[in-house]
Order: C-alpha cells, then sequence, then structure tokens
C-alpha cells in the first residue's frame, strides 16, 4: 500500500550481503540522494578499510522515502539537523552502534527533529523504520566538533566548516593518502539573516549538492522589498498575512527580516520554531548576528496558549510551521482567516508534490482535517531559499579548484542536467551517480 519506494527494513537484513572494501582508491555509494534531492546517504571507503557515511535522511514526500539500508559503519557525519539529513540516522544507531558526528547545534536540535518525525509517521499513519526509543540512543552517540577544528578518523583527516544554510550546517572536508575530498552538505555562499556563507577551498574531488542546478534565485534584496511591499498592502487593508515558514531556518529567516525592514507591524509567531529559535540563542558563536535574533524574538510575539492563538488572528502578521501547510497550527490559522478575503497567504519556502501547499497552489483547496477545502485568498509566492542557486553552485565549483565534482542531491531530469554542463564547460569532470551504484575516486 506504500508503494515500490517503501523500504522495509529489519535488523539484520544485511548479514549476508557482501559489502568488501575497494581494492584501491576511494570509493563513493549513495544509499540515498544520489539521484534525487533529499534522503541522503553517501558511504566513503577505503582501500584500507576507512569508512564514513555522510548523513542518513528520510524525504518527508508522501508516502516517505527511505534511503538503502547502510552496511555496518562506525562513524556517521551529519552536516545539519534536516530531516532529509538526519531522519534515519536512529536506525544507524540502534542497529550498527554508530558514532554520529556533527556541530552542537545540529545535534541539539536532532532530538526535535526526531520526535517530530516519530509523531507525523504516527498520525500519518506511515511505517518507520526506528522505534521512539532508538532516539534516546542516537541522543547519547552524538560526537562534538567546532567548526575548522580537524579529528582524525583512523588515517583520514576530518574537518567541519561553516556551510551556510542554517546554523550548525556544515561542509565536511576528508584529507586521505590518496587526496582531498569536500562533500558541501546543503550549502550557500550568500550571506543569509541567520549565518554567513559558504567560503570555498582548494579540492581535489568536490561533492557538491545541485538543488537548484539550472535556476537562479532572483536578487536578494530585491526579494525583500517585494515581500515587505505586500505585507504592507495586505496589512494596510486590514488584512492578515498568514506565512507558513518551515521551523529550522525558516522562521527565524523570516521574523528577522521583518523585525529589521518593518519594525512597525504586529507580529505572531508559533510552531516549532519558537524552539529551534532559543537552541539558535544558546550557540550565537554560529549566528551572523546574535543581537538581531534576540531582538527580533522579544519584538514579536510567541504564541503559546490558545487565547495568544486566538489574539494572533488580529495581527498584521503569522508565521508559523507547518511551511507547507501539512498540519500544524498554520492549518489552524487557515482555517480562521479563509473567511475573510481581505488576507493573504505567503509561500516562502519550497511546497513539496503532495503537500497541502502545493494543492493550494494547483488547486486552490487545502485538505483541512481530511476535507478538501476552497480557499479564496491572494496566495503570494516568495524565493528566500537558503541553497545555492546555479550561477553560485558553478562559481563556487572554480573557487575550489576541483578536478572531479559529484553532483548529488539534485533532480536528475531538470536540475542536474544543466549543472553537469556548466561545470564541463569549466573543464570540470563531472559524475552523475545513481543511488545503489559505486563511483570510484583517485585511481
Amino acid at each position: 500500500p506504500y508503494g515500490e519506494d517503501m523500504v522495509m527494513y529489519a535488523p539484520g537484513m544485511l548479514k549476508n550481503r557482501d559489502y568488501n572494501f575497494p581494492d584501491k582508491g576511494l570509493r563513493y555509494h549513495f544509499l540515498g540522494g544520489g539521484n534525487e534531492v533529499g534522503n541522503v546517504g553517501c558511504l566513503l571507503d577505503d582501500d584500507k578499510k576507512n569508512r564514513l557515511l555522510l548523513d542518513y535522511g528520510i524525504a518527508p514526500t508522501d508516502p516517505p522515502k527511505y534511503p538503502l539500508p547502510s552496511p555496518s559503519v562506525n562513524h556517521s557525519i551529519i552536516t545539519h539537523s534536516h530531516i532529509d539529513h538526519l531522519g534515519m540516522a536512529p536506525w544507524l544507531c540502534a542497529n550498527h552502534r554508530t558514532k554520529l558526528h556533527g556541530t552542537s547545534i545540529t545535534a541539539n536540535i536532532s532530538e526535535l527533529m526526531w520526535n517530530d518525525c516519530y509523531k507525523v509517521s504516527k498520525i500519518e499513519g506511515y511505517p518507520l523504520p526506528w522505534d521512539k526509543r532508538d532516539i534516546d540512543t542516537s541522543i547519547d552517540s552524538w560526537e562534538i566538533h567546532d567548526f575548522n577544528q580537524p579529528w582524525m578518523q583512523n588515517e583520514w583527516k576530518l574537518t567541519l566548516q561553516n556551510a551556510g544554510h542554517i546554523p550548525g550546517a556544515s561542509m565536511l572536508s576528508v584529507e586521505t593518502d590518496h587526496g582531498k575530498v569536500l562533500f558541501t552538505g546543503d550549502f550557500d555562499s550568500r550571506d543569509s539573516m541567520l549565518v554567513e556563507g559558504a567560503k570555498p577551498e582548494k579540492t581535489d574531488i568536490l561533492f557538491i549538492e545541485g538543488t537548484y542546478g539550472g535556476r537562479n534565485h532572483p536578487n536578494q534584496e530585491e526579494e525583500r522589498r517585494r515581500f515587505c511591499e505586500e505585507i504592507v498592502r495586505v496589512s494596510d487593508r486590514g488584512g492578515t498575512v498568514l506565512i507558513p515558514a518551515f521551523a529550522n531556518g525558516r522562521t527565524q529567516d523570516i521574523v528577522m527580516m521583518l523585525h529589521k525592514y518593518l519594525p512597525e507591524l504586529n507580529v505572531h509567531v508559533d510552531g516549532m520554531g519558537k524552539r529551534i529559535a532559543k537552541i539558535y540563542m544558546d550557540h550565537p558563536d554560529v549566528l551572523k548576528d546574535p543581537d538581531l535574533l534576540k531582538s527580533s524574538w522579544k519584538w514579536s510575539k510567541q504564541v503559546s496558549s490558545k487565547s495568544d492563538r486566538k489574539k494572533a488572528l488580529d495581527a498584521d502578521c503569522i508565521v508559523s510551521t507547518s511551511g507547507m501547510l501539512d498540519g500544524g497550527p498554520s492549518i489552524w490559522y487557515l482555517n480562521r482567516l479563509k473567511e475573510d478575503r481581505r488576507n493573504s497567504i505567503f509561500f516562502t519556502g519550497y511546497q513539496a508534490t503532495g503537500s497541502g501547499g502545493r494543492s493550494l497552489l494547483e488547486t486552490g483547496k487545502v485538505p483541512i482535517w481530511k476535507q478538501k477545502v476552497p480557499i479564496n485568498l491572494d496566495v503570494k509566492q516568495f524565493s528566500f531559499s537558503t541553497h545555492a542557486g546555479h550561477d553560485e553552485i558553478v562559481q563556487f565549483s572554480s573557487d575550489c579548484d576541483a578536478e572531479k565534482i559529484v553532483i548529488y542531491h539534485s533532480d536528475p531530469n531538470h536540475s542536474r542536467p544543466p549543472l553537469a554542463e556548466a561545470l564541463e564547460k569549466n573543464g570540470h569532470q563531472v559524475d552523475t551517480p545513481e543511488n545503489g551504484k559505486f563511483g570510484n575516486l583517485f585511481n
């Protein structure tokens, strides 16, 4: 009933599978995220029996997609705290006693993300390959690393660097006897409200995320101006703007933007983004402007009760999860705001196939408590992505002076081909991996 992408995991199902190390050089093997967006898991191993797994996530589609089961691995590097990069880590820790490596902020947020993932799987009725008790095992499995502080894993020298994207998001540098490999994780070389952009560095092999291959983002300043002007327009006519926003990164970005550019507005914040903002504030070292986040949070009104929620209906703006209108308080607000045509909905992030947000954009209806309800409000979309756009990816690759580039986390039909073409034109060798297939490096 869950479609052919459904993978049912059982401990021990891999015991009979022969998974040897390569004879020479380095080898990579995408368990997920090789020729798709999200669902990331990439094994890197060599002829000296060094092995690591970069990320292990779930694609939060409907139904969810899972990566292939991982063979035994002692160390997994988790680049950041989004569910499509760490959603399957509890399975690793429960079945392989894997150590998780990442930044302190990623480790702190992981528990929230896993608990939320578990809750959603129960509500939606999807099987999850790990159990609630595996979350505790995973929390105890973290080993924390600061940016630019190398550590040794057998013969490999590993270092995490700032990737932009969200607070604590990391690129991973792996220095081996054969040469140097850099994994970008999800990255952005542009600064956002929250974090500074990623800085390129010389590497032999670059694994780069290509979410926005073939597409460029609008100019950030112009998009902010358009966003603010449209909010003022709705506010002036007596309406409220509902801004569905992802909890981890987007909610805080938007509140900081509103505080900086529209301080006269009355802005309410609801959903899991409130708890994540508190964790961000405990880690000022990874924020671009910790004081701006603090003052924005004091300025905005956090919804913490039913009466707060009712008061929020009179606000100029409500920033709330879920960012794709798939449950969460944003659905409650939408149901109350939908009757008054002065109100508006502003999307600031990707609306996945099967989500409430995508349904609204394509059909004008949103499932509210299992009923498809028509929404006759103005709906606008803004691009505040914190993934590098096409030009940034090409420039970053050039600045890293990489001989070979492996494009992953990229749509194989629309995004990857134009990106591969642009990179080859610049003189890089390009690999376009497929999940489940091996690729060789340095041999």
